[in-house]
């Protein structure tokens, strides 16, 4: 039997060291503040969305004109990922951990000041990219994981994730309703800042797997993707199952709150309907445990049916709410069970994990944040219907694009 690699030797925390018959606080907090780390951060992302219309009405301007920042955090978390991600095998995690969630925070506290809407897209952009914590930790949750759990430890940090989403819409709405939009970026900042620096103190010392230059892993990412065609499908099939649902989800508050064609809630209102994507939440251990049992071509091909049945129903949900909660719960119980088994597959297809996830991440993320940008442009057009076609096309082609295998 060969002996460990370098990379599992230096992956291993305290709690499996030498000697040592119990874990230690440390290792003990290690997965669980992770994964809540990971939901404050994820939130972020999602922070100007269910704030547009109160960002549009303390700027003067229609909710559809400021709907573009929704892309602007997405696109700014894709730059980090491409950036940042890569570090984790270069650089010392707990520093890195530490350095980008001040840096986000800094970020939060200037867009919350911002008097207009090209400071705060900035301000979204800057604090969006240090936003990749998550994604900088999920490599070494992956190595520290025993082979037969590995997909549901990776779970627990994307559910983690989309906890943070549901926060994000429902939390983001009612502060926002009730003290101003302003109010939940300072908050956002404080909680990044406490639970960044958290987790960069459990973190186990590591010493760097990689030599090179720290732009050497960005460098990497092209050859990583072509060496694996398992990694460029769960790219492109993750792409086109994100922007999907990015397209509906960063939408639905101009549905909701708009009066005519729309259903004219209140933002704390409309902010409540995040609690469906908890669907997100309660798959995310489930389809960890698919993934371990079954493979992860079996749960992606699932979570496809579903979000091609979720998609006439959120048109349908247009008029009909009962539809549009039903369809809520269904895309996201699709994108998480997709994001668990693409993912893991994504983190153990080659020998630089690191790279090959800031690969996956990056092109998820991409597909979200153009499908974000043209389901703007498409409710101004078309209303609700154009962004339900924004996201059929893009599951649509997600699908199509790596139906046929390639040996």
């Amino acid at each position: 039997m060969s002996s460990p690699s370098a990379a599992t030797r230096t992956t291993r925390g305290v709690h499996d060291a030498p000697g040592r018959e119990k874990p230690s606080a440390r290792s003990r907090l290690f997965l669980p503040l992770i994964a809540v780390c990971t939901a404050v951060t994820a939130a972020n992302i999602y922070l100007a969305a269910p704030l547009l219309p109160l960002i549009a009405h303390d700027f003067g301007s229609a909710p559809s004109a400021v709907a573009w920042l929704a892309s602007v955090a997405q696109f700014g978390y894709a730059a980090g990922l491409l950036f940042f991600a890569p570090l984790g095998d270069s650089v010392n995690r707990r520093r890195l951990v530490a350095v980008l969630s001040l840096v986000a925070a800094a970020a939060l506290v200037v867009g919350a000041a911002a008097a207009g809407t090209g400071a705060l897209a900035g301000a979204v952009l800057i604090a969006s990219a240090a936003t990749v914590v998550p994604q900088v930790l999920v490599p070494l949750v992956a190595a520290r994981a025993p082979a037969d759990r590995r997909a549901r430890h990776v779970a627990a940090v994307i559910a983690g994730l989309f906890t943070g989403v549901v926060a994000a819409r429902v939390l983001g709405g009612l502060i926002g309703q009730a003290f101003g939009w302003r109010v939940v970026f300072v908050g956002a900042a404080v909680l990044t800042a406490v639970l960044g620096l958290a987790t960069a103190f459990v973190l186990p010392v590591e010493r760097p797997r990689r030599t090179g230059s720290l732009l050497s892993g960005l460098a990497a990412l092209p050859s990583v993707v072509r060496r694996s065609p398992d990694l460029w499908r769960a790219c492109v099939r993750q792409a086109g199952m994100y922007g999907a649902w990015s397209a509906l989800w960063t939408s639905l508050a101009l549905l909701l709150t708009e009066g005519g064609d729309g259903y004219g809630m209140s933002t704390a209102a409309a902010g409540l309907f995040g609690l469906f994507g908890l669907a997100a939440s309660v798959v995310a251990p489930l389809a960890g445990g698919l993934v371990d049992r079954f493979g992860a071509a079996k749960v992606v091909r699932s979570a496809y049916l579903l979000a091609a049945v979720s998609v006439p129903l959120f048109w349908l949900g247009g008029q009909v709410m009962a539809a549009l909660c039903a369809a809520a719960v269904l895309v996201h119980a699709a994108l998480v069970a997709s994001h668990v088994a693409n993912q893991t597959l994504a983190l153990t297809t080659t020998s630089a994990p690191a790279t090959a996830n800031t690969a996956y991440v990056v092109a998820g993320f991409a597909g979200g944040a153009l499908a974000s940008a043209l389901a703007g442009p498409a409710f101004s057009h078309w209303g609700w219907a154009g962004v339900c076609a924004v996201a059929g096309a893009w599951l649509l082609l997600g699908w199509a694009t790596t139906a046929v295998r390639k040996r």
